[in-house]
């Protein structure tokens, strides 16, 4: 992943535990205070979201353990990489995209950071400016020409 993805993940983790975790302690412990548990809605609800908050904090340390961060910045060449930007023309429309190659977890296309994984990634790995490239989408073939590759 890149250092900006690591820092976000770094950022949720944080929220996780000083603020969302001693929260749904506080709204566990009101809860509580209001007497039946069998037929509390809110100390249910309470510890539904305790469970969700305590099973993305176990997934984000086990992300951040296992993270591989590379520098785009020390990147450089014409052929497309992890962590390139990349700007396409759709071959039908000359329309132009651009878009960073990006790890799964930092992923977010209305962002223009395209995950490694995605088919169009995939098929642009390996490839340099001035080759085209054709990804099978829901709507069919698409195919696009790689008009710029840079490193950010």
């Amino acid at each position: 992943m890149t250092s900006e993805g690591y820092n976000r993940l770094q950022e949720e983790l944080k929220r996780l535990k000083s603020v969302d975790r001693p929260a749904i302690i506080r709204a566990i412990a009101e809860a509580r205070d209001h007497g039946d548990l069998s037929e509390n809605a809110e100390y249910h609800a309470a510890r539904e979201r305790q469970g969700f908050i305590e099973g993305r904090v176990m997934e984000l340390e086990d992300k951040i353990a296992r993270a591989e961060i590379i520098d785009v910045s020390k990147l450089s060449g014409s052929i497309v990489k992890f962590g390139a930007t990349v700007t396409l023309a759709d071959e039908e429309t000359d329309e132009e995209q651009t878009f960073q190659i990006v790890g799964e977890d930092e992923a977010d296309i209305s962002q223009g950071r395209l995950s490694v994984t995605s088919p169009l990634a995939r098929a642009l790995i390996g490839k340099q400016i001035g080759e085209s490239v054709e990804v099978a989408t829901p709507r069919g073939a698409k195919s696009y020409e790689l008009v710029t590759v840079a490193f950010q």
